[in-house]
């Protein structure tokens, strides 16, 4: 498979037509995608259409210079809104549903020469951390068909690991790009929240939610940010800052950049493989002339839980709109009022949205908003705190994305907090606003992918990828396939 890159460069040298490259995308989703389910929806006529529209605009003079993606076929996660297609976020409430716009990050693809070829399956609206939350089916490994793919982006990482897209986009709440990244052998960057507009993209964790790219190599990554971020007069939490060309800054050197470590990440409960993994991905990037420096975070401990308070009590407010009369799935025949709302949201949600909403609805009752809520959005300021002084002393902080490789399908479904504590080392990035980013750094002893987490203050996603990109430049993970 074709990284992002090869299949532009060979589209702009006329090597390979954008129709040709969605073709081969296609017949790829075709043949793999029955034993992955990454895809929920295929619009293969449009994007057939679109393709053959971009070979047009390259013949003319000088059509490529305002399509720094000419013909990149892409996927996107199905809480995308499109304006083609159906966008169900994974859930039954949503079923068929038909959005009237694009997401912003959709428009500014497009707009770029890339081509949506589909839809991804997902963890319903967003919830879940291994893909097996889809109310219409898992997503598997494409490591390993037994296995889950991660979440709850499991459907974009899942078609980029097995080779249907060159790359998708994901969003990340809690670890929702980093852990499926990880767990599928792919690079999965959250930016900075605000980096990149969030409008369009179904709510789960207003404060938390971020969209991202996943792809192959860290410079196909970084081709997709430089086209996503940017400000949106339409979200009102989008930051208005210059954009850089992150593909460019990818060849800055590495000598002197500091590296942090929080011991506590590398403690009791973190596989043997996944420690041994990340320890020898830090001592490559040591070699290539960066520095380790400890560093101490006091609340880190208290991520998960703070996370699972303010994000549940998020969720619990956005999806009140899904009643049955606003949007969604109506339930038929209802006695009352009461009724209506009652039936249509049970009917509609799967067990672990309504476990989310209910726990949130708790957290925000009279009588508990200020013993959860409150005191969980404290945590989240010593928490950005303790970032801050860190970062005072380093420039970026590596860590596990996730405590294992991918486990079973239905080895943790049956106990949720057993699922909760896997994103032990990615929510406090969301709590922080901080930018993370997922890099594939080796493999266990039954050949499943194992992902480097780099964490960065504040808009650093040009060190992030600097240092990803040498990384890659000095290993070979990335460029193994699932066979």
């Amino acid at each position: 498979m074709r990284t992002a890159r090869e299949t532009i460069n060979a589209i702009r040298c006329g090597e390979l037509s954008a129709d040709r490259a969605v073709g081969e995308c296609l017949d790829a989703i075709q043949r793999k995608d029955p034993d992955i389910g990454a895809f929920l929806s295929v619009s293969a006529e449009r994007a057939r259409d679109r393709a053959r529209h971009v070979d047009r605009r390259l013949t003319a003079p000088d059509g490529a210079v305002d399509l720094p993606l000419a013909g990149l076929p892409v996927a996107v996660k199905d809480n995308l809104c499109t304006d083609f297609g159906t966008t169900t976020c994974a859930s039954k409430i949503l079923e068929g549903y038909q959005s009237p716009y694009s997401a912003h990050v959709v428009e500014r693809l497009e707009r770029a020469g890339a081509i949506v070829i589909g839809k991804c399956n997902l963890d319903e609206f967003a919830m879940g951390a291994s893909n097996e939350y889809s109310a219409y089916k898992p997503v598997r490994n494409p490591w390993d068909g037994n296995r889950v793919a991660g979440g709850s982006s499991g459907g974009p990482a899942a078609a980029v690991a097995a080779g249907m897209v060159p790359v998708a986009l994901g969003s990340d709440t809690g670890g929702s790009i980093r852990m499926p990244a990880s767990l599928c052998g792919v690079v999965g960057l959250k930016p900075t929240y605000g980096r990149v507009s969030r409008y369009g993209l179904v709510a789960f964790g207003s404060s938390l939610d971020q969209v991202g790219p996943l792809a192959r190599t860290v410079e196909d990554a970084a081709m997709v940010l430089s086209v996503i971020a940017g400000h949106d007069p339409r979200d009102a939490t989008s930051l208005e800052a210059p954009i850089p060309d992150y593909a460019a800054g990818l060849g800055k050197p590495i000598k002197g950049t500091r590296i942090g470590m929080y011991r506590s990440f590398f403690a009791d409960g973190l596989e043997q493989h996944t420690r041994q993994a990340v320890e020898h991905a830090i001592d490559v990037l040591t070699g290539a002339g960066a520095t380790t420096v400890e560093v101490d975070l006091p609340h880190a401990h208290y991520a998960v839980a703070c996370y699972y308070i303010i994000a549940t009590a998020e969720c619990s407010s956005n999806l009140a709109r899904f009643d049955g009369v606003h949007y969604g799935h109506r339930t038929a025949d209802p006695d009352d009022i009461i009724d209506l709302y009652a039936a249509s949201r049970h009917d509609g949600f799967g067990p672990e949205v309504i476990r989310r909403i209910m726990l949130g609805a708790y957290a925000l009752s009279s009588g508990y908003y200020d013993a959860y809520y409150l005191r969980a959005m404290k945590v989240r300021t010593l928490l950005r705190r303790d970032f801050a002084r860190a970062f005072e002393n380093v420039d970026v902080i590596v860590a596990p994305v996730s405590p294992t490789t991918a486990y079973r399908l239905g080895e943790k479904s049956a106990d949720p907090l057993a699922m909760y504590l896997t994103d032990v080392f990615t929510t406090a990035a969301n709590l922080a606003g901080l930018c993370a980013m997922s890099v594939p750094c080796g493999f266990d002893d039954r050949g499943l992918p194992i992902g480097m987490q780099l964490i960065g203050p504040v808009l650093s996603e040009q060190r992030l990828l600097a240092l990803g990109h040498q990384y890659q430049q000095l290993t070979d993970h990335h460029l193994r396939e699932p066979a």
